[in-house]
């Protein structure tokens, strides 16, 4: 095998920390490779610089010039008409403090956020979950409760969906011995597998927020199955759910052990090897496609995943919602954007 041109795959790193470090850790790399102590020409193979936390600023200038920093629990806020922050009182004295807007979390402008606080209140997960949810790594993160309390919720719903089909999932079969699937399980198995693929190119290119967006919308999908279906809606309900645990996983990796463990999933998702997408579960035989009339939305038709253009005109122009609006006359043009819609112009 060849060697290896770094020892190391990501480095991950702020912007007001990681030049220094990547200067210093390159120079003692060349010199151990110039002594004969490593073969490695670079010590990284890639880089990945993070963006910084922001949060509201509030201070106050002191009788002798110098200046406070007040922590925002410290304070209470004032808005105006339009909702927007201009201003705020301290909770200790009442009287005004300035507003700086948003800046860099730090320790000497006190508008940082404990974590241990986050962890007592709503559990690491949700610290980690809210960070990587709010925005992409490479971007800064404004600092919202709101939005925390928001991963709090979603968290719940994970753990109150395992636990109230515990006995369902464990006693699930495998999704290959159920045969041809109801429609509507189809499609759910559908949005699985969509999700899934999404979530495996975005965490291969660092996008974790997307990642957590995929894992939303396929908790929704999953509460959104049909009521009945036997072992096939068992099936598909496990095969999603425990794909949802592991997309999670590196986001959320307590509350995914826990449940990956409690459903019977294994001992241990660290070692789960990463779900596949199944291609043939994306295969469509029937497509839905918009209507729209002069580019306002009319309607829609189902058409087989197989029809050529021609007959998706004909079908689009022969539907109930174009016939309304044609009243019997031919269309000037029919446009077919293939999967999405049919734009008919009067």
């Amino acid at each position: 095998m060849a060697a290896r041109p770094s020892a190391v795959d990501q480095y991950i790193g702020g912007i007001e920390h990681a030049i220094l470090h990547l200067l210093y850790a390159r120079f003692w790399n060349k010199v151990m490779r110039e002594v004969g102590l490593t073969k490695k020409d670079e010590p990284f193979a890639n880089l990945l610089t993070q963006g910084m936390v922001l949060n509201h600023i509030f201070s106050r200038r002191t009788d002798k010039g110098g200046i406070v920093y007040f922590a925002p629990d410290e304070v209470t806020l004032m808005h105006d008409e339009g909702g927007r922050i201009c201003g705020a009182v301290s909770k200790a004295d009442g009287q005004p403090v300035e507003y700086g807007g948003i800046g860099t979390m730090s320790k000497s402008k006190r508008n940082g956020v404990d974590p241990q606080s986050l962890i007592e209140e709503y559990g690491a997960d949700t610290a980690r979950f809210f960070m990587m949810f709010a925005a992409p790594p490479e971007q800064t993160l404004e600092w919202a409760d709101s939005g925390v309390e928001g991963a709090h919720r979603f968290l719940k719903r994970v753990w109150a969906f395992g636990f109230e089909n515990n006995a369902l999932i464990k006693s699930a079969p495998a999704i290959a011995s159920v045969g041809k699937l109801p429609e509507e399980l189809a499609k759910l198995r559908r949005e699985v597998h969509l999700n899934l693929k999404q979530a495996s190119a975005d965490l291969a290119r660092h996008q974790f927020n997307t990642v957590a967006s995929a894992g939303m919308k396929l908790l929704n999908a999953l509460e959104r199955a049909p009521a009945d279906g036997g072992d096939a809606r068992a099936a598909v309900l496990a095969e999603g759910f425990s794909v949802l645990l592991r997309f999670l996983s590196p986001i959320t990796p307590h509350i995914t052990q826990e449940l990956w463990v409690s459903l019977g999933f294994g001992s241990d998702i660290l070692t789960a090897s990463w779900p596949l997408v199944d291609e043939a579960a994306l295969v469509q035989d029937e497509l839905e496609l918009v209507i729209q009339i002069n580019g306002k939305h009319r309607g829609s038709i189902k058409v087989a995943a197989s029809a050529d253009k021609a007959a998706i005109e004909a079908l689009a122009v022969a539907s109930e919602a174009a016939q309304k609006q044609l009243n019997g006359a031919a269309p000037k043009k029919v446009i077919v954007v293939p999967g999405r819609l049919v734009n008919i112009v009067c």
